[in-house]
């Protein structure tokens, strides 16, 4: 039996993550703080002294320049996979989570429900957010069987990839955060998906701000 791991990491820190803005698919880049977390993170995998085979990030810049620090560190290349993105939110999508529920009422209250077929007025609904993240890492799994995986992502595509690997149901609460720079590991041993661990931020000097995106 193979085991297949993957580090999953959610990227630094962006202004709009300290304004509470869901970012969706907006092209969103690091702040200073953002860049000194994925310096941090991609030092504490040096440190580690971790031995992994590729790496992949999600096409948006937040992720991307993450991944970078990785890239100067080992040398490696970056895979860039626009599967990896965000949730796109529809209207909601560059909206503080104060603004939302006042420009969209409706729309919002779909929103924190979680109503599975919603699409929040052209964004993606949860079903077709889970198929895109599922067959992305299903895809990625088969692609590198047994191997070790780093993927630079966004908060709510990691809550959906503990979602899948925990077997969460889409429609319940979110039970973990994703916070800036954490390392989150999930793996397939052939029977299934688990979680090894989860929101590891202790490499960051001054922890890190969590997901919003619900």
């Amino acid at each position: 039996m193979s085991t297949t791991r993957f580090c999953l990491i959610r990227h630094g820190e962006t202004n709009w993550n300290a304004e509470r803005r869901l970012q969706g698919h907006t092209d969103t880049a690091l702040n200073s703080r953002g860049e000194m977390q994925a310096r941090l993170m991609a030092q504490a995998l040096k440190n580690a002294k971790l031995s992994f085979d590729v790496l992949y990030s999600s096409d948006l810049q937040r992720a991307v320049h993450t991944a970078d620090a990785i890239v100067q560190s080992f040398g490696v290349k970056n895979n860039i996979d626009s599967a990896l993105r965000e949730r796109h939110f529809g209207a909601l999508q560059g909206l503080s989570i104060d603004q939302a529920p006042l420009a969209h009422p409706d729309i919002w209250q779909a929103h924190i429900a979680r109503q599975l077929d919603h699409d929040l007025a052209g964004g993606e609904s949860i079903l077709q957010f889970a198929a895109r993240v599922e067959s992305a890492i299903e895809r990625l799994r088969a692609l590198h069987h047994g191997k070790t995986i780093l993927l630079v992502s966004h908060g709510g595509t990691l809550d959906m990839m503990y979602r899948i690997a925990s077997k969460q149901s889409l429609d319940s609460e979110r039970i973990v955060s994703v916070p800036n720079a954490s390392l989150n590991w999930i793996t397939h041993n052939d029977q299934g998906w688990s979680v090894e661990r989860w929101a590891d931020i202790r490499h960051l000097q001054d922890g890190a701000l969590e997901n919003v995106d619900l």
